[in-house]
């Protein structure tokens, strides 16, 4: 039977790559890549700075429209019970009121939200592993006293005791 695999061709030794040459060929690019990384990573931040910036000039100008509008529904509010006869005073206890209690509801929904800020789940998480590897010390450490405490006796010595006897 006739091999149909055709061989190799032998090149000069200065085509094969070893393991050496290869290993210095990567150290050598290794820092053009991280600094192609890290200018990558640079122009990024710029750019998500400059969305930051801009998102947070919007949000300030959407907050005074919002502040505004919500102004310019409380006055058309005090109006429209103005015209239905109620004074002064006590549209502006009423307007007072709704706002204060809506400033209370928010407080209260802020301080709820406080805890989380304290990555309580990874927090958690970390906590039960360290627990859990201190608990494994611990039970490894009692082992060790209760062996040290009461050393038990070779089995092949008393295998060979009974074999003996």
């Amino acid at each position: 039977m006739v091999d149909d695999a055709p061989t190799p061709p032998e090149g000069p030794p200065d085509e094969i790559v070893s393991l050496p040459k290869a290993i210095g060929a990567l150290l050598a690019d290794l820092p053009g890549i991280l600094t192609d990384r890290v200018r990558l990573l640079s122009l990024e931040l710029r750019r998500a700075t400059n969305a930051l910036g801009q998102m947070v000039a919007l949000g300030l100008l959407a907050a005074i429209l919002v502040a505004t509008a919500w102004l310019a529904f409380w006055l058309g509010l005090a109006a429209a019970f103005l015209a239905l006869g109620i004074a002064w005073p006590w549209i502006v206890l009423l307007v007072l009121f709704i706002n204060l209690s809506a400033a209370a509801w928010c407080v209260m929904r802020v301080k709820r939200l406080v805890p989380l800020l304290a990555l309580p789940a990874t927090l958690r998480r970390l906590s039960d592993a360290d627990d859990r590897e201190h608990g494994l010390r611990e039970h490894e450490q009692r082992r060790q006293d209760a062996a040290d405490r009461h050393p038990q006796p070779q089995r092949h010595e008393q295998h060979r005791e009974h074999r003996d006897g």
